[in-house]
């Protein structure tokens, strides 16, 4: 904590004779008067000791106010140090790719060494992953989705868009809202423009190409310019997408209507809702007019504008 040993030997023998005085703690120390006097001096400025009143010599702080005001100190002095150490990090890399900008990039061949390359980026995650949610998928769903939710455990931002066209296989579906249930934030457009993965805004790993037997190629994109731009991409999409959640049964819509009411503010056709909800297309429009008649709306924009006013989306 900034204490040397001597400091500490000088500060317990204040704390276990507090009437010695200078003198005295000098003969416990067996130090010099100059020593003691140096010795007090940084404990004073490290805030162990109170100045001298007009009562007269030093005394200790309390223990456990000076020092919890040294951890908060170092704590602080650590913070600022991670800090310099990421700028430091920027300029480092920034050199590398002057050097090299073969750097920038590292090409993943094959769903083995693509599966290795995501859990080694979810692993390295500190703050936010955002995704792109499409297919064609860079590694099989299932393990991604363990990942995801070991990265959201670990109280890691998680941003998910998802194209609602996929959303219409109910085994997709599932797996958004499951994402949703463990804390991602989760939004749908009708279509994303590829697949993606940013992790902290210094990562990037999206499909380069891709065959029919399912060989897929992949590139990880280290920070730089492209990272950065790729991060803003999602930005951009992130504003435009609807929330995705999961229905709560409650308030004035039942759990099958407010399914119906986020289906349908995904952007998901008609047969695709119908199947989620296992019915025909003429119960669901009928549903869907009731709604709209319940709400005054003239019109599907307008049921999904009512709805998230009244807190249904």
């Amino acid at each position: 904590m900034g204490v040397s040993a001597f400091d500490e030997v000088v500060y317990q023998s204040i704390l276990h004779q507090p009437d010695a005085g200078a003198a005295g703690w000098a003969l416990l120390t067996r130090a010099t008067p100059a020593q003691l006097r140096e010795a007090c001096n940084r404990l004073l400025a490290l805030g162990l000791l109170q100045p001298p009143d007009s009562m007269g010599g030093l005394r200790a702080v309390d223990p456990r106010v000076a020092i919890r005001a040294l951890i908060r100190r170092r704590e602080t002095e650590s913070e600022l140090l991670a800090a310099t150490a990421e700028e430091m990090a920027t300029a480092y890399e920034a050199g590398l790719l002057r050097e090299e900008p073969s750097r920038l990039i590292e090409v993943a061949s094959g769903e083995g060494a693509i599966a290795a390359r995501l859990e080694e980026m979810y692993a390295r995650a500190e703050h936010e992953v955002c995704l792109f949610d499409t297919p064609p998928y860079l590694a099989p769903p299932a393990p991604q989705a363990d990942l995801q939710a070991d990265l959201l455990k670990r109280g890691i931002v998680s941003r998910g868009l998802y194209a609602a066209s996929d959303l219409e296989d109910p085994n997709a579906l599932s797996r958004a809202w499951r994402m949703v249930e463990l804390g991602e934030q989760a939004r749908v457009l009708p279509s994303v423009p590829l697949k993606l993965l940013v992790v902290d805004g210094r990562r990037a790993m999206l499909p380069l190409t891709s065959s029919a037997a399912g060989g897929y190629c992949a590139v990880v994109v280290w920070h730089s310019a492209v990272t950065e731009a790729l991060q803003k991409l999602f930005e951009l999409a992130w504003q435009q997408a609807t929330p995705l959640g999961r229905p709560e049964v409650g308030g004035e819509l039942s759990e099958d209507e407010q399914t119906l009411t986020r289906l349908l503010a995904a952007g998901m056709k008609d047969e695709a809702v119908a199947r989620h909800l296992g019915v025909s297309l003429r119960t669901l429009r009928r549903r869907v007019s009731d709604l709209q008649e319940r709400l005054g709306a003239t019109s599907r924009f307008q049921l999904g504008l009512r709805a998230a006013q009244r807190g249904w989306l």
